[in-house]
């Protein structure tokens, strides 16, 4: 008797390890988050002096602006890519020299990482975060005059109004470029440059590749929202122009 229960538990359990589980089918369904669902009052009374304290320093006045201020109000350059390269090299340079004891050349950002206008009037805290919704840092790379040249054939070739400060282009009207200029002065051979931008673009984010391997990289652990809350706090009325930076000829 012993030897067929033996018998019966090797042949079961052979069975049972043979034996193919396989999902015949899956179901779900979708639950609609609306007013319908109560709030636990207990969670509410313990969250609401945080909310009350963001939502107090989200429209807290900074700054103003005279005029609308958009990426789509110039073809090569806008007046919200002005004053963000602007902003952004003018924040990060008194910390970069501190730290290497040189000055910044260029700020580059992207088009498309302006998520938001500026409208006129006052500006608030809320403004930073709806322009600059990602938490992109400051970088400064160190790059050749090679790269340099990679970076306004990039532009031409681009036909953006890509965010640009320190550097000057004029191009003709099949956007052959006629004359680049950095702080003024044409291109230098042999000569390196200093370009503020964010992490995303020296990672390579929008095909940025002459970025990718500088001479020389300082990370400045500053996020560029946390430059324009900065800038806004210390400028009473921000300028909103047009200046010529990157123009058809």
């Amino acid at each position: 008797m012993k030897k067929i229960v033996a018998l019966l538990a090797i042949f079961l359990m052979f069975a049972c390890a043979e034996e193919k589980q396989s999902v015949s089918r899956i179901e779900g369904k979708r639950i609609n988050i609306n007013d319908s669902l109560t709030a636990d009052q207990e969670i509410e009374a313990y969250v609401k002096p945080f909310r009350e304290r963001i939502e107090e320093d989200m429209n807290k006045v900074l700054s103003y602006a005279p005029k609308d201020m958009h990426k789509n109000d110039g073809e090569l350059e806008t007046t919200i890519g002005n004053l963000m390269s602007d902003l952004i090299k003018s924040q990060s340079e008194p910390i970069y020299k501190k730290r290497t004891g040189k000055s910044i050349d260029i700020c580059l950002l992207n088009h498309g990482g302006i998520r938001a206008p500026i409208p006129k009037g006052p500006i608030k805290t809320q403004t930073a975060f709806n322009v600059m919704p990602f938490e992109n840092s400051i970088v400064v790379a160190e790059l050749t005059a090679a790269n340099i040249r990679n970076m306004v054939a990039y532009l031409a070739e681009a036909k953006r109004a890509h965010p640009i400060s320190g550097l000057t282009i004029k191009v003709d009207d099949d956007f052959n470029v006629k004359e680049a200029l950095v702080n003024g002065k044409p291109i230098e051979d042999g000569k390196t440059y200093t370009v503020v931008t964010s992490d995303y673009l020296q990672n390579g984010g929008d095909r940025m590749d002459f970025l990718k391997d500088p001479e020389s990289l300082e990370i400045l652990d500053y996020k560029i929202r946390n430059a324009m809350i900065d800038y806004f706090k210390s400028t009473d009325t921000i300028p909103a122009k047009l200046d010529g930076r990157f123009v058809k000829q």
